[in-house]
């Protein structure tokens, strides 16, 4: 992979499903979105992807607040700092006063640190959505203590 610097590139709805499916590590792409944005190298080729939606959380979802409900990344370097700071930009421009995001134990947090981040509170793993009389399939992230992070 060349560490050639990136830049911003507006990305569709589509394309950043796409590469969300290819590249994410445990997650398939989130079903809605407000925007995307990625992160292209010198030659146009699109390294990574950020997919920026409602709040997952339903108490969080209160018209003032954005999530970044998926970043993936073929592993360019800077790549996710990038795009979390280009994220909470964006938001800011359309009017939005909070920016959050989440990540799993045992991921560093180290691209949310560049780019800004704080962490505000830890969240215990969940039992999961599953029960006998309503099946849901697993999603990757139950039974997996997660950070909650905000843009600063």
């Amino acid at each position: 992979m060349s560490d050639a610097p990136l830049h911003l590139v507006p990305v569709r709805s589509r394309e950043a499903k796409d590469f969300v499916r290819t590249w994410h590590r445990h997650h398939p792409p989130p079903a809605g979105q407000i925007f995307a944005v990625g992160a292209a190298d010198e030659r146009g080729t699109l390294r990574a992807v950020a997919i920026v939606g409602r709040p997952v959380a339903r108490h969080l979802d209160d018209g003032a607040t954005l999530e970044v409900t998926r970043t993936a990344s073929d592993g360019a370097r800077n790549a996710n700092s990038l795009l979390y700071g280009a994220a909470w930009r964006a938001a800011k421009a359309l009017g939005y006063r909070r920016l959050i995001t989440y990540t799993q134990d045992g991921e560093s947090g180290a691209s949310l640190r560049g780019a800004g981040w704080r962490v505000i509170a830890s969240r215990p793993p969940r039992a999961g959505w599953h029960a006998p009389a309503r099946p849901r399939a697993d999603h990757g992230n139950d039974h997996v203590t997660r950070l909650l992070w905000e843009a600063l």
